[in-house]
């Protein structure tokens, strides 16, 4: 047995612990509070398993695995509000030097493993980062209308920003997109979003 390869997963076990500190700007679908990190990633990893039959070509445990890990940088980095355009600025290299700080708590292979699967996420290109990036989008989508568009009351956004931020949902399946098109245009006549 390698224990100092067991100490080294260990220590990242414990340090992604703080992944369930970093609070996010939309609200649980109750409105009593906002989720975190470790409750997005968990709801959107659900969320893969429930929808996978709209993205046949996606391999389920490797989109599983990237929605696990794809927001672990924030531990580091911050979550930065999709609409924050200030904040977008400098989040690539945020998330660069987090991902490296934080797996490299790792060994060797399973930080290769990890960096690699979170920078295809950031690319958008393989057929397993396409769905999670639709999964990414339709979770908070989904609780902002849920919760009455608290969220986006909040911030004062606007149907169209919303429809920008979901355009790679909207395109990656003619379902899923439906849904998010129906979903926008009633939070919109509810007032909901300007």
């Amino acid at each position: 047995m390698d224990s100092e390869k067991l100490k080294q997963q260990m220590e990242f076990s414990l340090e992604i612990d703080k992944v369930k500190s970093i609070f996010r700007q939309t609200h649980l679908a109750d409105k009593s509070r906002k989720e975190n990190d470790g409750e997005h990633s968990w709801h959107a990893s659900v969320m893969a398993v429930i929808l996978a039959e709209y993205f046949p070509k996606a391999d389920l445990l490797k989109t599983i695995k990237m929605m696990l890990f794809h927001d672990i940088v924030e531990i580091y980095a911050g979550d930065t509000y999709c609409y924050d355009a200030k904040g977008n600025e400098d989040k690539e290299q945020r998330e660069k030097d987090s991902a490296n700080k934080i797996y490299s708590l790792l060994p060797l292979s399973q930080k290769e493993e990890l960096i690699d699967l979170w920078q295809e996420f950031e690319k958008g290109e393989s057929e397993e980062a396409k769905f999670c990036a639709v999964l990414d989008r339709i979770q908070p989508l989904m609780l902002n209308y849920a919760a009455d568009g608290l969220s986006w009351k909040e911030h004062n956004i606007k149907k169209e920003q919303v429809l920008e931020r979901n355009h790679i949902a909207l395109k990656e399946s003619e379902v899923i997109g439906q849904y998010i098109k129906d979903i926008i245009e009633d939070g919109y006549k509810k007032g909901y979003l300007n």
